[in-house]
């Protein structure tokens, strides 16, 4: 151990023989001890909320949206083909959409309708991991009636169970001499899903992409575009772009998930850096105090100072003894919030006892994420802070003269 460390430990230890101050060194600590605390915490819930909202939006939706410019795409099955030998794709599957009205006894309500094929819509959605009660596979048609998947929050709405019958009206009809007719066709609630996202599971409903057809009124064998699935999610705008030289021929366009939620995890970024800078002011608080106790101890040890002055130590040496010191008291503030924070962090996302109302967030829970990278900025941030606290009394104490420190002893 060196000198000066030596020297910083000693004045620690001795702070307990000076009240004022070691209650100053202990609010220092506590300050900086509580600033990394909730830093971790509110990080950590920032990340799981942006992880869990993007792993349910994509859940529900496609990495990658393959569709036409007007219409509908023709020959899917050969553009589908194309794309699953593009490196990096793991499934694609056609998918029809429209807006639709569903009429029960319980009610109406206006659906996002989506129609599927059952076979290949494990490649690209977890609809069936999201299952409560039916399955995808009943989507086919049975005893006449054609299947449909509904949200638990639509079947709660309408007080709609497993094989009741509804009825979907498509806003493509018939004119005829009474007017505007819309088509209707009856289906039977084949499944029930529940993604935790309020939106979704009060608005989707899923068919089969030839149930949609004849529903909608598409002639042929058309489609409303393909969804893509890749390996990694962030190589979306790699893949998209590859895809979109590969289909450059064809009247589609191409469009990723961080394309077309860009302000929503943008707007995310955007509050984690704000909640961090403003949470931060905590520990800034905390660097503060350690100002405050090192100037006082500059002016209670000034006749130490000049005895080790005037025995051979240096400015650089007296000024590393009171940034050891204050760097001592960071460090041990610092620690302490980790101590505090990660069990805090990891209880809350064990038992999730904090519960959010479903239909104002998009999840009804607080999750949280413990990422390395943002453990160790909190960590580097406050130990920064603390460390350029001690700068200011330390220059003042070097500067300190030996002779006027001693001229009255």
């Amino acid at each position: 151990m060196n000198f000066e460390l030596f020297i910083a430990l000693r004045y620690i230890f001795a702070l307990r023989k000076q009240s004022f101050i070691a209650v100053i060194s202990l609010f220092a600590v506590c300050g900086v001890a509580l600033g990394v605390a909730a830093l971790i915490v509110v990080i950590g819930v920032m990340n799981g909320f942006t992880k869990d909202l993007r792993d349910k939006i994509l859940g529900v939706n496609a990495h990658v949206l393959v569709s036409a410019f007007s219409g509908g795409i023709r020959d899917h099955q050969v553009l589908a083909e194309i794309c699953r030998k593009i490196p990096g794709v793991t499934g694609v599957t056609p998918f029809v959409y429209s807006e639709v009205m569903l009429s029960a006894s319980g009610g109406v309500k206006g659906v996002v309708l989506r129609g599927i094929e059952p076979s290949t819509a494990d490649q690209v959605l977890s609809l069936s991991k999201d299952m409560v009660s039916g399955s995808v596979k009943d989507l086919e048609e049975r005893d006449g009636l054609p299947g449909v998947v509904i949200g638990a929050e639509m079947a709660k709405r309408l007080g709609l169970g497993l094989g009741a019958s509804v009825n979907l009206l498509s806003p493509t009809g018939t004119q005829s001499a009474v007017g505007f007719t819309p088509k209707v066709r009856v289906f039977r609630v084949a499944g029930i899903f529940k993604t935790g996202m309020f939106e979704y599971d009060a608005t989707l409903g899923y068919v089969t992409v030839e149930a949609a057809r004849n529903l909608l009124g598409f002639k042929g064998d058309i489609v409303s575009g393909l969804e893509v699935r890749l390996a990694d999610v962030y190589s979306a705008g790699k893949v998209s772009d590859q895809i979109r030289a590969k289909l450059h021929d064809h009247p589609v366009y191409v469009r990723n998930w961080q394309e077309m939620n860009a302000n929503l995890f943008a707007a995310l970024e955007l509050e984690k850096s704000a909640m961090f800078i403003i949470l931060a002011m905590i520990v800034l608080v905390g660097s503060f105090s350690i100002v405050t106790m090192l100037v006082m101890l500059v002016m209670q040890k000034t006749k130490d100072i000049a005895v080790l002055m005037s025995i051979g130590a240096d400015e650089s040496m007296i000024r590393r003894i009171f940034m050891y010191q204050g760097s001592f008291i960071g460090a041990v503030g610092t620690a302490l919030g980790y101590g505090i924070g990660i069990p805090v962090a990891l209880l809350l996302k064990k038992y999730q006892f904090i519960k959010l109302p479903s239909d104002v967030y998009p999840v009804d829970y607080l999750p949280v994420r413990l990422e390395l990278l943002d453990m160790t900025l909190i960590g580097v941030a406050a130990l920064a802070l603390c460390f350029l606290s001690t700068l200011y009394p330390a220059r003042r104490a070097s500067a300190l003269k030996p002779s006027d420190a001693l001229r009255y002893e």
